[in-house]
């Protein structure tokens, strides 16, 4: 009787409960409560949850306080604004902790509650609120090992304290514990920016580690990036030779009063346990070496050496931008074995960037020694050629006092296997455990298939990019490399938005690239650690204008174009002063990197592109999209000006390199690819450049020849131009080269090579083969902006505007992809049964959406079982392509409907039918005939029935599940067939 009361009264407040209206997901600077905001006019982002379909904000509301007080009061603002909403209040003050709240208005007529508050605290905004003083030790350093260095202070706290706040950072990295307990969950801060010009520190809230009465604060430092080796030829002491540390603690006390605990000669300095520690080489740890309790207040560190105070400026200080490097998922080992050589090995079973937490039993000075490894070699055997002249290697030496507990602190390792070399005793599973580190972005995207292999291409592409960034973009993060190539990052930054929120992290790298531009050249690598003469690649120094829209368009966020447009212009400026009448053609360039090589070419297969061709072509990518920014900022002259230079830069691309049948002087994917992307060429030549791209595939046996530049627009030009057939081959292509070879041998996350591992198991050139290099999993884009459909339309960026059209092929049964917006989570799916396709989709309140369903007509288009006509909150916007538009707004929709006609497979069974001779197999001939209208496939007097996979040409499936592909020559007969089934393929040539 009870159970049933409660489900009558639920039902009766249900029945009297208004419509609901929330606030949710407040953020500041894109962070959820940060601390350590140092932007004087941060900016708001809130979302709305409204349980009716199609709603609006019509205006808002946001109340700003510290200590209860009122700072700032918007009033009531009609605007449809819910992102990047700007401070106006009064100034805001160093150090202080404020509270806001939003409240807002919908197109419904309600008014929502007020959000639960949120928070920020700020850094400190002004250079003369630094009393603290550069301190570096005061004992001779080894200058061989170059041991991490320890510095102390002891302080007192005679009040009772209400909050404290430390301000820290470092020439090198760092980690500070109070009273014994580690300060924050960073790691390998204060990150890696140009630090001469821009050196971030960490902001802390401490209240919790302090005490009333004595305390003490412990900083430990090392290497890092400042000094540390990097790049190659032995480079070190980039930055500096010298490291050195930086903090200031602010204590505030009930009474009011406040106290700055800072740097200055007071200090103590010493070594301890870690005696070794670089990023490429590893880290040694001797835990006899190690002051236990140094960092707190009842530690003697009366035999430690004081310190010297430094005058170095604090001009380069900035608060940090991007989310900091923290722990991540951890790894058991998968499996332990010893290989053919008797080395023994850990297994983790991911390819994952971190290091591994190793416990120990033993006595005094025994060792545990770990290498780390991407890859096995063919016989089985621990391989680290790969690695040039990183060591990779961990060190741990025992105190001998029962179980130690040990991981690195300013390294990081990319690994699969971990070779245990020293360890004493026999070890166990549970014993080693590792752990991703990673930038803490926090994941917004997720995608999959009714296809296992492109769900693992997903997983890889998503581990490729959880391994390489880094606090920077890096290319790879195992070998004596890992530095942050603009190319890899301009190629793959649209993925990267949709993996994880990467607003803050691009923001602060941008600020790094601008910072490091060299009369307008941006270098290779950012931060610019190889010299003024490594800058100007095209394709590279695109990042500068590139990432810059990518983010624009993904987050809505003008303030990164308003950042960065004076370095968009700057390299647009470089390009046109370093061309000759518009004509860009010196320099050096690294044109299409690691495109399709095949050794022993005697017929000119290798895909080589003209290195000016490219640069021509990102000549004006740029240019464009420096207009584009300068309508964005309504900078009209601007405007007027770069327009201008765009079409004499086209002008100059079509004189050079186009024939006047309309053929380019590099006829290579690459090549249309690039001037299709970019509309380079004029639209009379476009379609059939497309027709040349779709052929040159075809001869390559619908396998893509592709490099770093090229590959990420190749499957969206395809479609662009109507060839979402071939993208879906390409992306479906299991041979080298293609994005599912590797993932058959076994990657989890994206090679550097397109055949780092070759089909017999041998490897590629080992001075450049890295097995975590994300830049080819830009295919990523497509599979979520093509393929699912999620896009956003350019008037209203950011997903404000959505738009959803979805290119059904490949013989995919169901796709589907969702993203966090900052307007909240964007979701669609498809999936096809039978002649009928069903979409489900999900559109966050306060945008609108333009939905392409793939329909037969209006009429059978139904939408949770009701006609789409019927429907007040769908708007039919008319059918276009095979498509029925619909305008809606917020909601979560279900529709389903006809397919249309040109979407089913059409086939002509004469095409097919005939002998095909199998060479080198038990298998000698392939029958292709026809029976009661249906094809058939004869294999060794066993037949089976063939059916089209739907949206795929010259594709079929048989009754075992096998697969047989037929491929046409250039004049579009059917001249060879492919039969896979299980872990067996065969190829027949037609008699």
């Amino acid at each position: 009787m009870r159970n049933l009361f409660f489900l009558f009264s639920s039902l009766f407040f249900v029945s009297i409960c208004p419509a609901q209206l929330k606030v949710q997901n407040l953020l500041t600077e894109n962070l959820s409560n940060p601390v350590g905001i140092d932007s004087k006019q941060p900016r708001f982002s809130w979302q709305l949850i409204s349980d009716k379909r199609n709603t609006l904000q019509t205006a808002y509301e946001i109340k700003v306080s510290v200590d209860k007080n009122a700072v700032w009061s918007s009033g009531k603002v009609s605007s449809d604004q819910s992102v990047q909403v700007p401070y106006k209040g009064s100034s805001l003050q160093s150090a202080k902790k404020y509270q806001w709240q939003v409240r807002v208005w919908d197109n419904k007529g309600r008014v929502s509650g007020w959000s639960n508050p949120a928070f920020f605290q700020m850094a400190l905004l002004d250079k003369a609120d630094w009393k603290a003083k550069w301190i570096e030790v005061g004992y001779a350093e080894d200058s061989i090992n170059r041991p991490a260095q320890y510095f102390r202070k002891q302080f007192s706290a005679n009040k009772k304290i209400t909050s404290a706040i430390a301000f820290i950072t470092a020439h090198g990295m760092y980690e500070a514990s109070i009273n014994g307990k580690r300060v924050g969950d960073y790691y390998l801060t204060p990150g890696w920016t140009s630090y001469n010009k821009r050196l971030q520190y960490q902001v802390y809230d401490i209240t919790p580690l302090l005490e009333r009465g004595k305390n003490a604060i412990g900083i430990v430092v090392g290497n890092g990036w400042y000094r540390g080796f990097l790049a190659w030829e032995n480079s070190k002491d980039i930055y500096g030779k010298r490291l050195g540390v930086l903090a200031q603690l602010h204590i505030r006390y009930a009474d009011g009063s406040e106290e700055i605990i800072s740097t200055d000669n007071s200090w103590k300095s010493s070594t301890g346990g870690i005696r070794y520690a670089e990023i490429y080489h590893g880290e040694t740890y001797d835990a006899r070496e190690e002051k236990k309790g140094w960092s707190t207040a009842t530690f003697n560190d009366a035999e430690w050496s004081g310190v010297k105070e430094q005058a170095s400026s604090h001009d380069n200080l900035v608060a940090t931008y991007n989310e900091p490097v923290k722990k991540h998922e951890t790894f058991k080992a998968l499996k332990i074995f010893t290989t053919p050589k008797g080395e023994r090995v850990i297994d983790f079973g991911q390819n994952l960037v971190g290091w591994v937490m190793v416990k120990g039993r033993g006595k005094t000075g025994d060792k545990i020694t770990l290498q780390h490894a991407e890859v096995l070699d063919k016989a089985g055997n621990f391989y680290i050629e790969n690695l040039r002249v990183a060591k990779a290697t961990a060190r741990y030496i025992l105190s001998g006092n029962g179980e130690e507990n040990f991981e690195p602190h300013f390294t990081f390792y990319g690994f699969r296997y971990v070779k245990v070399v020293d360890y004493p005793g026999e070890f166990k599973p549970e014993d080693f455990t590792a752990v991703a580190l990673y930038s803490d972005m926090k994941p917004t995207g997720s995608f999959t298939s009714s296809h296992p292999l492109i769900n693992q291409l997903q997983h890889n592409i998503q581990w490729g990019q959880r391994g390489n960034f880094l606090d920077v973009p890096t290319d790879c993060p195992q070998r004596d490399e890992r530095l942050g190539w603009t190319g890899d990052a301009q190629a793959f930054s649209r993925t990267a938005a949709f993996n994880f929120g990467v607003n803050n992290f691009f923001a602060k790298w941008l600020k790094d690239v601008a910072a490091d531009q060299i009369n307008g050249s941006v270098p290779f690598v950012v931060p610019n650690v190889l010299g003024s003469g490594s800058a100007g690649s095209a394709g590279w120094a695109d990042a500068a204008t590139i990432i810059p829209w990518n983010m624009y368009l993904a987050y809505g966020d003008k303030k990164i174009l308003e950042d960065q447009y004076e370095s968009m212009k700057a390299w647009v400026g470089f390009m046109e002063k370093n061309s000759t009448n518009f004509l860009w053609n010196r320099g050096f360039h690294f044109g299409d990197w690691l495109f399709y090589r095949p050794f022993d070419d005697n017929d000119g297969r290798s895909a080589v592109t003209d290195k000016y061709l490219i640069a021509q072509c990102f000549f004006a990518h740029s240019a464009q999209l420096l207009v584009n920014a300068a309508k964005v900022l309504g900078k009209s002259e601007d405007v007027s000006t770069y327009s201008n230079l765009l079409q004499k830069v086209k002008d100059a691309f079509l004189k050079e390199y186009v024939t006047g049948n309309g053929r380019l002087v590099s006829s290579t994917q690459t090549a249309y690819v690039l001037a299709l992307n970019f509309d380079v060429l004029p639209e009379n030549l476009r379609q059939q450049a497309a027709q040349r791209l779709a052929d040159n595939v075809r001869n390559y046996n619908n396998h893509l020849t592709t490099g770093f530049l090229g590959t990420p627009y190749l499957c969206h030009v395809l479609s662009r131009f109507g060839y979402t057939d071939i993208a879906y081959k390409l992306l479906l292509q299991e041979d080298y080269p293609s994005w599912l070879y590797p993932v058959k041998m076994g990657a989890t996350t994206i090679w550097e090579r397109w055949d780092g591992i070759k089909p017999d198991g041998t490897f590629q050139t080992p001075t450049m083969n890295s097995y975590n290099h994300y830049a080819y999993g830009a295919i990523g884009d497509w599979m979520y902006r093509v393929m699912v459909g999620l896009d956003t339309h350019e008037e209203g960026v950011g997903y404000k505007q959505i738009k959803i059209k979805p290119h059904i092929g490949g013989g995919f049964t169901n796709a589907s992809a969702s993203l966090k917006t900052y307007y909240g989570t964007l979701s669609s799916g498809w999936k096809v049964e039978a002649d009928k396709i069903t979409m489900d989709v999900e559109i966050p309140a306060n945008t609108t959406a333009s939905i392409y369903i793939p329909a037969a007509d209006v009429a059978t288009t139904m939408e949770a079982g009701k006609s789409i006509s019927s429907l007040k909150e769908i708007s039919i916007a008319g059918k276009e392509e095979g498509y029925v538009v619909v305008k809606l707004g917020s909601g979560i929709y279900h529709f389903e409907a006809s397919r249309p006609a040109e979407a089913r497979v059409k086939f002509n069974p004469a095409d097919y039918v005939g002998n095909y001779k199998v060479e080198g197999s038990t298998i000698s001939n392939i029958e292709i005939k026809t029976q009661n209208d249906k094809l058939v496939a004869v294999v060794m007097n066993n037949s089976g029935e063939l059916e089209p996979i739907r949206d795929t040409k010259d594709q079929f499936t048989g009754t075992d599940g096998s697969t047989i592909s037929f491929i046409r020559d250039d004049k579009g007969k059917v001249v060879k067939l492919k039969l896979e089934g299980g872990w067996t393929m065969f190829e027949g040539v037609r008699q």
